[in-house]
């Protein structure tokens, strides 16, 4: 029976290993991985191509079974039809009609849960809108791009109005505009009280959207958390300084203690690793008359904490929230 707690998504030491090969040997593709995803929040699923990150939500989705743990959907366990009911997907690598028009192909899915009539015509129309694809709603699919693809993937993971929405790799062959397009969606299905689960490897876009990220790394999940609090961890004082009629003799003086010093035409790029060195390179240009263009402090971002933990994993972390 369902539950009517925060937790949309519980995931309790899920596993999943494939035999591989002639000797059928072990692969585990993802190692006990526990995290929930509360209700209202857009949830990032993050890590490099082969971590794992499709294969967990393939296991969410009932498209395959776990070796082993649990996981329940709306307090659902995972692939029971009550669980599917009130989520929209949309997978990587989708396979879709392709002799179907955007207008076809949508309110095929819709028939799929059951929708007809005027409301479903209407809902087909506002989705094609919603994703810019309303021109093309009676071009047949063989004649899309992928980004075009990805788009109308994206209006049938909502026809049938979801609670929960999850998008595997969402931003995958879309241009710049697209993907602004599409992160502003999330946001507005965030707003709408949606909780939305997508995975990525587009660090950017996890950064600007997600109140919350899980990281997995070869199968194995090694942070999960607020964007906020995972990033406090390597949190820097690093700064960049921009500089202006720098003498020669000033710049070798500004070599002796910054991190690095970069000439670019007329002005200096400076990178200080402490705030006394930002103050003492401060006081120098304004010894020597130059002009202080810009300083910018420099923070940690989910790049950072990514490439630390790809070069080596750790044990599980959850931060508090």
């Amino acid at each position: 029976m369902g539950v009517g707690g925060d937790d949309v998504i519980c995931l309790n030491r899920l596993s999943k290993t494939f035999r591989v090969g002639f000797w059928g040997k072990k692969v585990t593709a993802v190692d006990q991985v526990s995290l929930a995803v509360r209700r209202g929040e857009v949830f990032g699923f993050l890590g490099p191509n082969g971590a794992g990150k499709t294969t967990t939500l393939k296991m969410l989705m009932g498209l395959i079974y776990p070796t082993s743990g649990t996981a329940t959907i709306f307090g659902y366990p995972i692939g029971t039809p009550q669980a599917k009911a009130r989520l929209g997907f949309l997978p990587e690598s989708p396979y879709f009609y392709d002799y179907l028009t955007g207008r076809e192909f949508l309110r095929f899915y819709g028939h799929l849960f059951g929708l007809r009539g005027a409301w479903l015509e209407r809902r087909v129309d506002e989705l094609l809108e919603v994703v810019g694809m309303a021109h093309a709603r009676d071009l047949q699919l063989r004649k899309f791009s992928k980004g075009m693809l990805q788009r109308v993937g994206i209006a049938q993971a909502l026809i049938n109005d979801p609670e929960l929405v999850v998008l595997d790799e969402p931003m995958s062959g879309l241009d710049p505009i697209g993907r602004k397009e599409v992160r502003d969606l999330i946001l507005r299905l965030k707003e709408s009280g949606k909780t939305v689960l997508f995975s990525s490897h587009i660090l950017h876009d996890a950064e600007l959207l997600c109140d919350r990220v899980a990281m997995i790394m070869k199968g194995r999940l090694v942070a999960c958390g607020h964007v906020s609090d995972l990033l406090a961890g390597g949190a820097t004082q690093e700064a960049e300084l921009l500089v202006e009629r720098l003498l020669p003799e000033a710049l070798e003086r500004m070599r002796s203690f910054a991190k690095k010093v970069v000439l670019q035409g007329e002005q200096v790029m400076v990178v200080l690793a402490s705030q006394q060195d930002v103050d003492r390179a401060i006081d120098l240009v304004r010894s020597v008359k130059g002009k202080v263009v810009s300083l910018t402090p420099q923070k940690a971002s989910l790049e950072d904490l990514f490439i630390r933990e790809a070069k080596g994993a750790r044990e599980p972390v959850e931060v508090a929230a």
